[in-house]
């Protein structure tokens, strides 16, 4: 039987599982199937912001793969892809002695987004020491119950590094949470959400504001553990640092063989196929659709899922790939802490109460969904 081995446990591969469980009932895989994943749930990030701010449990917002796994069938291996070889087609597990390896006849990843911690340390000295990094965002979450059950009991100074979607997101939602203690937004050079139009970026200033979130629009250059220092300005007093900063690509894809583009990410056609290694597929920020770019977000991950999903099991039976094209425009929506949300769509926007319950509304849907496995 042939080997499937979904690699990382992102949106993408979430959906692959209940497509899978939905096979099974009709008739037993003709194939084999490995998840490789270092956490036995997954934390949608769609409601993160909403479980910081107190809206979401977070079993509300965290998707149990065990349900999933049986119902389909597939083996569950709690690691981490720590190397690949895509000419031997094989994957190294964990930092073991001997290394754990893995054989493929057919590889997905979508392992989300990574920060770099080494990478970095070198821009930040005293990251690793003294800040919170919200990705893995399994592991940012019980950091985060610690660090409210510590500003309960005196107020902390925050700063939230990073001025993209999460970030801006995190920064509302820990004010929201914790209204007593002052919330800094350290942009690094740009507005917040820089890559959304000049209407939501004047939607969201005026939020911060009305919330009392400052806005700080230099670098961040260092890390200590009462302060943070600003390129070109000094320090910043702060008991909290939050790392919020864009997806990088996994370190150990350098060194697996597989095409590329400049920032170190898999490289992949219209099937979601490397275009180097056409038994690899790859979905979600890990990848970079060469034909058709776009930014690298959870809702184009959770766009490209079913097309990931149809065409992993055509290449497992040696029928043809169809090619999916991403949207040019998609819905994005950005809650800012209170049940109030930013909405926007190219260049439409929109603001309110209801726009937080219509986000609402979809996040439900979706965890609905990914447990009818």
């Amino acid at each position: 039987m042939k080997h499937l081995v979904l690699l990382g446990a992102g949106h993408a591969h979430v959906h692959v599982l209940a497509r899978l469980a939905q096979r099974v009932k009709l008739a037993p895989l003709p194939f084999r199937v490995t998840l490789i994943a270092p956490y036995p749930q997954q934390i949608y990030s769609g409601m993160l912001p909403g479980h910081v701010a107190g809206h979401y449990s977070l079993a509300q917002c965290s998707i149990a793969l065990t349900g999933l796994l049986q119902s389909a069938g597939v083996t569950y291996l709690q690691a981490r892809g720590t190397r690949l070889d895509a000419a031997r087609q094989t994957i190294i597990l964990g930092q073991g002695e001997p290394p754990q390896e893995l054989h493929y006849d057919l590889l997905s990843v979508n392992t989300g987004p990574v920060m770099d911690r080494e990478r970095i340390e070198q821009l930040m000295p005293g990251a690793r020491e003294h800040a919170l990094f919200l990705r893995p965002i399994e592991s940012f979450s019980p950091l985060w119950q610690r660090l409210l059950a510590l500003a309960r009991q005196q107020p902390l100074r925050v700063a939230v590094i990073g001025a993209g979607a999460a970030g801006v997101e995190l920064a509302f939602a820990m004010k929201h949470q914790l209204p007593d203690c002052p919330v800094t937004l350290v942009c690094g050079g740009a507005s917040p959400v820089a890559n959304y139009s000049l209407a939501v970026q004047q939607r969201v200033l005026q939020q911060l504001r009305l919330r009392g979130i400052t806005v700080l629009p230099q670098s961040c250059t260092a890390i200590a553990a009462d302060h943070i220092t600003l390129d070109g300005v000094g320090q910043l007093a702060c008991d909290a640092p939050v790392l919020a900063l864009g997806a990088q690509a996994p370190r150990w894809l350098a060194g697996s063989g597989l095409a590329l583009d400049k920032e170190g990410f898999i490289a992949v056609n219209a099937f979601q196929q490397s275009v180097s290694h056409p038994f690899v597929f790859a979905a979600g920020d890990v990848a970079s659709r060469i034909d058709a770019p776009h930014p690298r977000s959870g809702v184009y991950a959770v766009r490209a899922a079913p097309a990931l999903s149809s065409n992993l099991m055509a290449a497992v039976s040696g029928r043809p790939l169809q090619d999916y094209t991403p949207p040019i425009k998609t819905l994005n929506l950005l809650s800012c802490g209170a049940r109030y949300a930013i909405a926007s769509r190219g260049n439409w926007s929109a603001q309110g109460a209801w726009v937080w319950y219509w986000k609402d509304w979809i996040d439900r849907r979706f965890m609905a969904r990914t447990q009818q496995g």
